[in-house]
Formats: C-alpha cells, sequence, structure tokens
C-alpha cells in the first residue's frame, strides 16, 4: 500500500507540472512516504529525516514533507521536535501538493493537513510508475475491523471503496503500460463493496480485462473468505492460486482480544477449505508473537496452528506497541527477551513447512512468469508460479513478461530450481 501510494503521488506531482530526480541534492523539494504499522518503519523514517536536516542547512529554500501515516500519527510530534520540515500530509490529502508546491511563497512555513475522509479513494488520479511486471492497484482505503494491535483505521480512516469503473480503466492503463499482472490492494481487500458490486464480482470483470495474464490481491481479512470467492479462483485461469490468510495468533485468548473474529478452529476449517477447493493454492499468513497478556500455552497454540497447516511462507513480527490502540492499554506486556525466543521459534519452524511445501513441487512443471535476471546468475531467469514461489532457471529462448513451463529440479529454503520444459 506505502508503494502504491508513492506511485500516486509521483502521479499527482507530474501532472502538476513536475519530474522526478535520482540526485537529492539537485531537488527542489524532498517527501518520505511513511508507515506507522510497526515502530521498527518509525524508527526508520526518524532516521532518514535526520539526514534530510543536513540538507536543509546547505540548502534552505528546499522543501522537505512528510507524507502518509506517521504524518497522520506523529504530526505535532513531528512539528516540535523537527521544527526542519515544512509539509506534513496526511494519506488523504496528496490532491493538494501540486497547489502548495505553485504557491509555497503564500503559506506558512508548516504546512499541515492530516484530515481523514469519509470519501476519498483518488479516483481519476493515476499512479506513475517504472516499468515492470506487476502494478499495484488499490482498490479500496482505510479499514472498520479495529483489531486491538492496530493502528491502520486511525492513520487511513474508514473502509470506502474505488468505483469499479475507476478500478478497471487504471488497470487497463497499467496493461497498455507493458505491465502483465495486476495486484489488486485493501487494508481488508475483501471487504470491498461499492453500489452492487462486491469483490468477488469485481476480480470476476477484472479478469476478464484482454491482456491480464495473472491478477493477485493482498490482504484479505479470514472472516470474508467465502467459498462464491474461492470457486472463482479456482475457475479463472488468470487468477492466481495464491491467497495470503493472516493468522495472527493461535489461541482462542489471545485472538478475542485482538478483536480478529475468528477462533483457531474456525482459522484452521477456513484453511482446509481453501486447500480443498483450490488444491494447489499458495497459502501464506502473518504471525505476531508477545501480544499482551500471551502465555507459553498461547504460544504453543500458535506453533501447533502452523504444524496443523504448514503455510507456504509467513511474515512474522514481534509485537510493538502502536497509539491510539486498545492493545496499547494493555499492562500485561511480554518482555522483550520473551518476544524475540518466541520470533525465533516461528522463524525455524516457518523455514522448515515452507522448505517442506516447495519440495513437494520437485518433478512438476509449474507455469512461471519471468520477472528478471537472476541474482546469482546472468545466464539465469527468476520468476514467479501461479501460487508466488520463486523459480531459478536458465533463460534459454525465453523472455521477460513470458509465462514459461518450468519443471522443478530441486528446492533451497524459499527458492526453487529448475529447467524450462520443452514441446
Amino acid at each position: 500500500m506505502n508503494l502504491a501510494d508513492t506511485e500516486l503521488v509521483n502521479g499527482v506531482l507530474q501532472d502538476g507540472g513536475f519530474h522526478q530526480t535520482a540526485k537529492i541534492n539537485e531537488a527542489d523539494a524532498i517527501f518520505i512516504n511513511t508507515c506507522s504499522v510497526r515502530e521498527h518503519a518509525e524508527a526508520k523514517v526518524h532516521s532518514r529525516l535526520g539526514n534530510f536536516s543536513k540538507i536543509k542547512q546547505q540548502k534552505p529554500d528546499i522543501l522537505i514533507g512528510l507524507l502518509g501515516c506517521m504524518a497522520q500519527n506523529l504530526k505535532d510530534e513531528i512539528l516540535e521536535k523537527k521544527p526542519y520540515i515544512d509539509l506534513v500530509l496526511g494519506p488523504d490529502s496528496y490532491r493538494r501538493l501540486p497547489q502548495i508546491l505553485n504557491n509555497r511563497s503564500n503559506f506558512e512555513k508548516n504546512i499541515v493537513d492530516t484530515k481523514l475522509s469519509r470519501l476519498e479513494v483518488y479516483d481519476g488520479l493515476f499512479p506513475s510508475r517504472k516499468e515492470g511486471i506487476n502494478a499495484w492497484v488499490s482498490i479500496m482505503r482505510g479499514c472498520d475491523k479495529f483489531c486491538t494491535f492496530c493502528i491502520v483505521p486511525f492513520t487511513r480512516g474508514r473502509e470506502r471503496s474505488r468505483s469499479p469503473q475507476s478500478i478497471i480503466g487504471e488497470i487497463r492503463q497499467a496493461i497498455e503500460n507493458g505491465f502483465v499482472e495486476i495486484t489488486l490492494l485493501g487494508q481488508n481487500v475483501n471487504s470491498y463493496k461499492y453500489e452492487n458490486y462486491n469483490f468477488t464480482r469485481l476480480l470476476e470483470e477484472i479478469s476478464a480485462i484482454s491482456g491480464l495474464k495473472r491478477l493477485r490481491f493482498t490482504s484479505p481479512h479470514p472472516s470474508d473468505i467465502n467459498d462464491e470467492l474461492l470457486q472463482l479462483i479456482a475457475d479463472k485461469p488468470n487468477i492466481c492460486n495464491s491467497i495470503h490468510l493472516p493468522l495472527q495468533a493461535g489461541a482462542d485468548r489471545i485472538l478475542k482480544r485482538m478483536n480478529r473474529t475468528y477462533t483457531k478452529k474456525q482459522f484452521i476449517q477456513k484453511a482446509q477449505n481453501i486447500r480443498s477447493i483450490i488444491p494447489d493454492i499458495g497459502l501464506t499468513t502473518d504471525i505476531i508473537v508477545g501480544f499482551p497478556g500471551e502465555s507459553q500455552a498461547d504460544f504453543e497454540d500458535t506453533l501447533s496452528v502452523m504444524e496443523t497447516i504448514k503455510f507456504d511462507s509467513a511474515f512474522t513480527f514481534k509485537y510493538s506497541s502502536r497509539p491510539y490502540t486498545k492493545a496499547e492499554e494493555f499492562d500485561d506486556q511480554v518482555s522483550e527477551e520473551i518476544k524475540q525466543k518466541w520470533l525465533e521459534k516461528v522463524i525455524a519452524l516457518q523455514k522448515n513447512h515452507t522448505l517442506l511445501r516447495n519440495e513437494e513441487l520437485i518433478g512438476e512443471v509449474v507455469e512461471v512468469l519471468v520477472e528478471k535476471e537472476s541474482k546469482k546468475s546472468p545466464d539465469c531467469w527468476s520468476g514467479r508460479t501461479d501460487n508466488n514461489k520463486w523459480v531459478i532457471f536458465e533463460k534459454e529462448f525465453a523472455k521477460i513478461k513470458d509465462i514459461i513451463p518450468v519443471r522443478i529440479a530441486d528446492a533451497f529454503g524459499v527458492t526453487l530450481m529448475g529447467q524450462i520444459e520443452e514441446d
């Protein structure tokens, strides 16, 4: 989502007559687009802003802007402790950028606009993308789930969906510009609702667009995945057999505390149902360890779910407290030492499961979208399977953006090795 917003900001600025420079010392304005989902991301931004302050000292007229979720979340602290920042814009205020830059002399030194909108979805604006394979397309903004650990509803506001016409128009333009894969984005992408469109209907219409080789989406909420959606994925060859299914925790007590709206048993049943309808699905997840009040027994429940489902891969995190969230108020925080120990266990177990799932493909022929030259050898391509696994294979006659049958010969961690299967 952050990357998609950066492309959107580039598009807004280019439409306003500005152009991007690769040389930071030549810039008239520097913007940093930020994320507040985890504390580590905020720490990186503070470090980067420190570097920008040195540029400001050498070039006082340069405009430095903070955009996105941190602007929404920490505007008062930023203005107090980093007065060299000229502009603070939240994620619903990007349309104002050209006006601000063109009329900067008419504004006070610090310009702040962090109002959240119930309507802004940036319809009618097209992102500026670099050439590539995959285009990120945001179909909705905000979130109504209010998980107790998550700051998103407070930094991005409530759920609102873009019109299907706007989404389809952006996708067609992306395909005309050479992109062959589209990834639909939303905080809870399958909560999409616009008039008489739900997510499944939108997905079906997008899949029919000419020239679209692959269609992906992220991230769905487990409670909103239904058989209608799963059957569509199974039936449409260009909708990828890949679903990101965030678990977060395995214990019912912690799931309830997180306000995740499902139990351990329901989550496992959901995952098993997905695999029964789409047998070759790539199933990935998110896991948080050390949520307030989590006990050793609760943590063991998370490992138990992992053992039962055996995800293809997982994004794993130590819990970090976020302002405004309900979990910030809990007084039974888990120590950093325990969180680190649990995280290492989860990572080690997931490495085993990833290798196990990948080894199941040895000897199989899979369709691979050629995406880039492999870092391991200039003689090899690297690309992804339909279910989102990376494969390295000799180039032979294949070209970037081709979908090629590849026979898998071996598996090393998260990477598969193969050879092109000729007719």
